[in-house]
């Protein structure tokens, strides 16, 4: 058996019946089709009217598992009992057709019994509801006869559109109004058959005995465009099938027949099946189709926009396709640009949701209680966008971009750094040379006046020492200021604790060198071997060595390097020294801190030794000013970040070794220069009780 319609799904189990064959496609791609026609429209909420036979029930159940996987919702679904004429007159409410006021698309499943059945519910409901307005019909049936009896029983202006897909063909069929087609058709008929297919002798027409290979490509392609619609070549196409199939059949039992000398038997009906298998035929009015392994018909589609003009006529447009591929998903393509609307409408496409669209910026949000088609709208989180209406969810921009203020765009962050350029880093570098300069100044003086009793009894050496070390502490600062590179971030944690470590030594060494000199004054003390500048130098380079042990450990296990901060500050990349391993940029931080605080406490302890000019005293304010500095930086270091993390950094740099410099050596600067009269032996032998 070959069947050119949709039949029961039943007759297609070939287990039952092998011997079936449909010369029209399986119905479930269109269900996809249909899936993506209403997502390519955004079409969420839809109706469904379905026949209540098998063919529909198991519609139901194909289709609305595709609906929910893709997030569509039914908003009502009708079923349409097989006892019409009784649903009519006794059991049509129009309470049942309340929803259908809420959508603006119905999906029909046109079974071939029930098929204007669905289309008279509809009109019955438009002459209820007049205030309705236009409405978009997607036809499943194949069979074009019947969307021309659509037209008749639908007003125009309760239409807005009408989709269908058909099998995929060359040609473009316009319709005209149904008496122009049932004229036209008549017309065709007496036109290209003018023939009959028995003995004429005793015919008064006269009519010539038909060929019997009449092909549709020899008549005029304008007159079969008219009279014909797709359905009529779906039923030649199967004709054809069937005569090549025949044709095809015979011709190999000829062959066969006369090569062993035989006569040619009539041909059973079971010898047709291996010919049917291997089917693929082509036409000029459809596209080459064939019979896959499972015996069904194989082919593309042409999705097809029928527009309803107020005379009933009716204008077909081709607005798409739906092809196969070699893996199961169908391409689904359409031409937005292609669809004629109806123009007495406001708008160009009709709206068929159950909430209003999510604009970009925000999120769809499940709401309790209601369909998954009827959500919310919640704004994005800090930090992410939307780009799209409806997005499921809000994203994260790339790590190199943030959100704008709308969250619906993501705009390349800007690397920043402290640069030389800013006013931030134009006011360190003013504060680094003035002490840079100051200190260069107290060298000068130091060393104009380098054989005065105050410079030699506070040890030149290591007053040489601590004023290079604080000379190269301030320039230090410019290792933290510009675009980090891979030089500068080994050296600006390395060096700075090296330097800081040298000049805390030193101090180190004059406060245990005043401390030795006033105990080797006492009679008999063993002190005295003490003194000079092994003690000192001993001091300096022990405890130096130590840190420059620290630091090259660092290096040599997990240096600095340059690195990128993307999160820290919104919209900026923020470009700066990683210190590597945490534990060793503490340690040698906590080492030089170890140092101040051992400074510190022998520098408190000899405060009040005696004499005219104690340098101890200067020596514990300044270690006061260094700890109280280091100690503040800690905190202040850990809730800053970017360039004022690194602006953190110089300040403390700038204002430990300021301390040192002031209130150890501005005191000595004023003597040396505006009191010159205390700068002698004789005053800084004195004693506190006024003896010599």
């Amino acid at each position: 058996m070959v069947s050119y319609g949709f039949v029961s799904h039943l007759i297609s189990d070939k287990t039952q019946f092998p011997f079936f064959y449909r010369m029209v496609p399986k119905e479930e791609p269109l269900y996809l089709g249909i899936v993506k026609l209403l997502l390519h429209f955004k079409w969420t909420w839809i109706g469904l009217i379905v026949p209540d036979t098998g063919n529909g029930g198991r519609f139901l159940r194909i289709f609305t598992s595709l609906l929910t996987k893709s997030s569509i919702c039914v908003a009502f679904l009708h079923s349409i009992p097989t006892g019409m004429k009784f649903y009519y007159n006794h059991r049509f409410k129009i309470d049942s057709f309340l929803k259908w006021h809420e959508v603006n698309v119905y999906v029909y499943y046109g079974d071939t019994r029930y098929f204007i059945d669905g289309i008279l519910i509809k009109g019955i409901y438009d002459q209820h509801v007049p205030s309705t307005v236009g409405k978009i019909w997607i036809i499943t049936a194949l069979w074009d006869m019947y969307l021309t009896a659509i037209c008749n029983h639908l007003p125009s202006q309760h239409i807005h559109g009408i989709f269908s897909f058909f099998i995929q063909t060359n040609k473009r069929i316009k319709y005209v109004d149904l008496e122009t087609f049932l004229n036209e058709m008549s017309a065709f008929r007496e036109m290209m058959f003018p023939c009959f297919y028995s003995k004429h002798t005793l015919s008064v027409k006269g009519w010539t005995r038909c060929r019997e290979k009449e092909k549709m490509e020899s008549f005029p392609q304008e007159l079969v465009g008219k009279a014909l619609s797709l359905d009529s070549y779906n039923i030649y196409s199967a004709v054809q099938a069937v005569a090549h199939i025949l044709h095809a059949a015979y011709s190999s039992r000829s062959k066969r027949t006369t090569i062993a000398g035989g006569d040619l038997q009539k041909l059973q009906p079971w010898q047709l099946h291996p010919f049917l298998r291997n089917f693929r035929f082509y036409e000029n009015s459809t596209v080459g189709v064939y019979l896959d392994e499972n015996s069904d018909l194989a082919a593309d589609f042409d999705i097809l926009s029928y527009l309803v003009f107020p005379n009933d006529s009716v204008v077909v447009t081709k607005i798409g396709n739906l092809k196969r591929t070699e893996t199961p998903e169908l391409k689904f393509t359409i031409e937005q640009e292609d669809i004629m609307w109806p123009r007495w409408l406001n708008q160009t496409l009709p709206h068929s949701r159950c909430t209003k669209s999510c604009p970009p910026g925000y999120a769809k949000e499940v709401q309790e209680g209601k369909p998954i088609c009827c959500y919310g709208c919640s704004p994005c989180m800090e930090g992410t966008i939307s780009t799209q209406e409806d997005a499921d969810n809000c994203r994260k921009c790339p790590d190199d971009q943030y959100p704008n203020k709308g969250k619906d765009l993501c705009i390349p962050k800007i690397f920043t750094f402290l640069s030389y350029e800013e006013p931030l880093g134009i006011i360190l570098i003013s504060f680094v040379l003035y002490l840079f300069l100051t200190t260069v100044f107290v060298i000068g003086i130091f060393i104009k006046y380098r054989e005065t009793p105050m410079v030699k009894a506070n040890n030149r050496d290591l007053t040489d020492i601590l004023l290079i070390s604080l000379l190269l502490s301030f320039l230090s600062s410019f290792l933290f200021i510009g675009q980090p590179q891979k030089m500068t971030c080994l050296l600006q944690q390395t060096a700075s604790r090296i330097i800081f470590s040298v000049a805390i030594s030193s101090v180190l060494a004059k406060t245990i060198t005043v401390v030795v000199a006033f105990m080797a004054t006492k009679p008999g003390n063993r002190m005295r071997r003490w003194l000079g500048k092994s003690l000192a130098n001993s001091i300096v380079v022990s405890c130096s060595c130590v840190q420059v042990g620290i630091c090259i450990i660092w290096l040599g296990v997990s240096p600095p390097f340059p690195d990128s901060d993307m999160h820290s500050q919104p919209g900026q990349i923020i470009l700066q020294c990683n210190e590597g391993s945490v534990a060793m940029f503490y340690g040698a931080l906590g080492y030089m801190g170890f140092l101040a605080a051992i400074c510190f406490t022998v520098a408190f302890l000899a405060r009040k030794l005696p004499g005219a000019f104690n340098e101890a005293k200067l020596i514990t304010f300044s270690m006061l000013v260094f700890c109280s500095v280091w100690v503040s930086f800690i905190p202040t270091y850990l809730s800053t970040k970017g360039k004022y993390m690194v602006a953190v950094q110089i300040f403390s740099i700038l204002a430990s070794g300021a301390g040192l410099l002031g209130c150890i050596f501005l005191p000595k600067c004023y003597i040396i220069i505006l009191c010159p009269d205390l700068n002698s032996k004789k005053h800084l032998m004195m004693k506190v009780n006024g003896e010599i």
